[in-house]
C-alpha cells in the first residue's frame, strides 16, 4: 500500500471521512465534496476509489467509493469502463448494505453489458460465498422501477430457482426481493411460477415476494400455501 501512486489522494479521502460523525445521510452529502483529484479523468478517479475499496475494510470509506460510482450511472461509456474494475469489489463484500449498494450499480451495467454481467451473476449463483449468491439475484432487477429494460423472465428465473433451498437468511431475503420485483415486471409469468413452487419458497422469501401484490392475489396465494 505504501508504494501506491495515490497515497496523497487516499490520505485526503481518509482524513475527510474519518472526521465525520453521523449516519448515511450525512455521508451522502459529504460525498459531494470536491477533492483535489475531482477534476481528474473518470478512469483515474475510478482507480483511486478502486484502491481505497480494495485496501480499506472500513464500511464508511467503502461507502464513499460506492457514492462515487453512483454519480456515474448515466453514461454508457462509464458504465462499460467501470465493470472490469468494480466486478472485483464483490470480493470484499461482507454485509448486506455494501452488497445491495453494488447491486444498484451492477444492475445498470447489466443493461449495457447483458451477456458479460449475466455470466458473472451465473458464476456467483453457485459460489460458496453467501454475499455472491445474494448478489447473483439482487442485481438481476434491483428495484425494477429504476430500469427501462430487463432480462427475459426465463433468464431471471434460472438464477432464482437454484437458491430456493439455500439455508442462508440473507440469500433468502435476496430471493424474496427478486421475486417481488419479478412479479412487478412480469406478473403474468411470475404468479403461475410462484404457485407452482409454493412449497419450495422459504417463509422469509415468500413474505417479501408478495409485498406489492393486490389484496385478493395475496389472499389466494396465502391460501394455496396453507394447503398441505
Amino acid at each position: 500500500m505504501n508504494n501506491s501512486p495515490y497515497q496523497v489522494q487516499l490520505q485526503e479521502i481518509r482524513s475527510h471521512i474519518r472526521g465525520l460523525r453521523g449516519g448515511v445521510p450525512l455521508h451522502r452529502r459529504e460525498s459531494r465534496r470536491q477533492y483535489s483529484f475531482s477534476a481528474f479523468p473518470f478512469t483515474e478517479q475510478l482507480a483511486i476509489w478502486d484502491e481505497l475499496w480494495r485496501t480499506e475494510s472500513d464500511f464508511w470509506l467503502r461507502l464513499h467509493a460506492y457514492f462515487f460510482l453512483e454519480r456515474h450511472l448515466k453514461k454508457e461509456d462509464e458504465l462499460r469502463g467501470m465493470w472490469p474494475v468494480i466486478v472485483r469489489w464483490q470480493e470484499q463484500v461482507d454485509d448486506w448494505g455494501l452488497c445491495d449498494a453494488l447491486a444498484k450499480v451492477y444492475t445498470k451495467i447489466l443493461m449495457v453489458l447483458p451477456n458479460e454481467v449475466y455470466a458473472q451473476l451465473k458464476e456467483w449463483n453457485r459460489d460458496n460465498n453467501l454475499w455472491k449468491r445474494r448478489q447473483s439475484v439482487v442485481s438481476l432487477l434491483y428495484y425494477s422501477r429504476t430500469k427501462k429494460q430487463h432480462l427475459p423472465f426465463q433468464q431471471i428465473e434460472q438464477l432464482i430457482s437454484p437458491l430456493l433451498p439455500d439455508k442462508e437468511y440473507y440469500v433468502q431475503k435476496g430471493v424474496g426481493w427478486s421475486l417481488r420485483e419479478l412479479h412487478t415486471v412480469y406478473p403474468e409469468e411470475t404468479l403461475p411460477w410462484l404457485k407452482a413452487h409454493i412449497r419450495q419458497i422459504s417463509a422469509i422469501a415468500f413474505t417479501i415476494s408478495i409485498e406489492k401484490m393486490d389484496t385478493a392475489t395475496i389472499l389466494s396465494i396465502k391460501t394455496l400455501r396453507k394447503i398441505k
